[in-house]
């Protein structure tokens, strides 16, 4: 069984390093990189040598999550990212999942939540807590009040892949369902982000939102 590469960057170091030794007794995970701030990450990983997930601190010197996140989703999009903070600004948190994040935890989350969200992840799902997606609503009723432009126009197929992937079933699940290959759901997905511009799954769903698709 191919292992799921883990980096965690953190300035405290204490954390970080408890957090590895944690992540080494799940049977699935390795940690490759354990990187101070967002800069030391970058200067570390490359085409060749990259993790699957980055478990990224919010506030750190030098490079901090939100500049790590713009730097990681425009050069390495690949990459799964989970935050992990101390609090939940609303204005911090929206921004960063609007940006692409696949993830957000509390540092002092249960030891049971911090692998179910590890888990949904690696899975290609995203896993964010309740008072994330309240947040997300929130954020999505205001663009709707605020929105004068005209609606884009979808394709059928576009819309029916827009509902599904507003759902909580993976992409391989909505590709059984609509009886396409999965390379094509990666092709509508990508279709989809260029067209409404946006760069995450949250952001299909937020549009969807928008236009009362769902």
């Amino acid at each position: 069984m191919d292992l799921t590469k883990v980096a965690i960057v953190d300035d405290h170091k204490l954390f970080g390093r408890s957090l590895e030794v944690l992540i080494k007794t799940f049977t699935e995970y390795t940690v490759i990189l354990c990187c101070n701030d967002g800069s030391d990450l970058i200067q570390k990983i490359s085409n060749k040598f990259k993790p699957d997930i980055v478990l990224l601190d919010q506030n750190m010197p030098n490079m901090d999550g939100y500049e790590t996140v713009l730097h990681l989703k425009e050069n390495f999009p690949e990459i799964k990212i989970i935050i992990l903070s101390m609090n939940h600004d609303e204005d911090t948190v929206v921004k960063m999942v609007l940006k692409g994040i696949d993830g957000y935890l509390l540092k002092d989350a249960e030891l049971n939540e911090f692998k179910n969200a590890l888990d949904t992840v690696r899975k290609d799902g995203n896993y964010f807590p309740s008072y994330i997606t309240n947040y997300l609503i929130k954020d999505a009723r205001k663009s709707r009040m605020a929105k004068n432009d005209e609606k884009i126009n979808l394709k059928f197929y576009e819309i029916e892949f827009l509902k599904l992937a507003s759902s909580e079933l993976t992409y391989k699940e909505i590709a059984n369902l609509m009886c396409i290959s999965n390379r094509t759901v990666d092709g509508y997905r990508e279709q989809l982000f260029k067209k409404l511009g946006v760069k995450s799954r949250i952001g299909l769903v937020l549009y969807a939102m928008n236009n009362n698709l769902i």
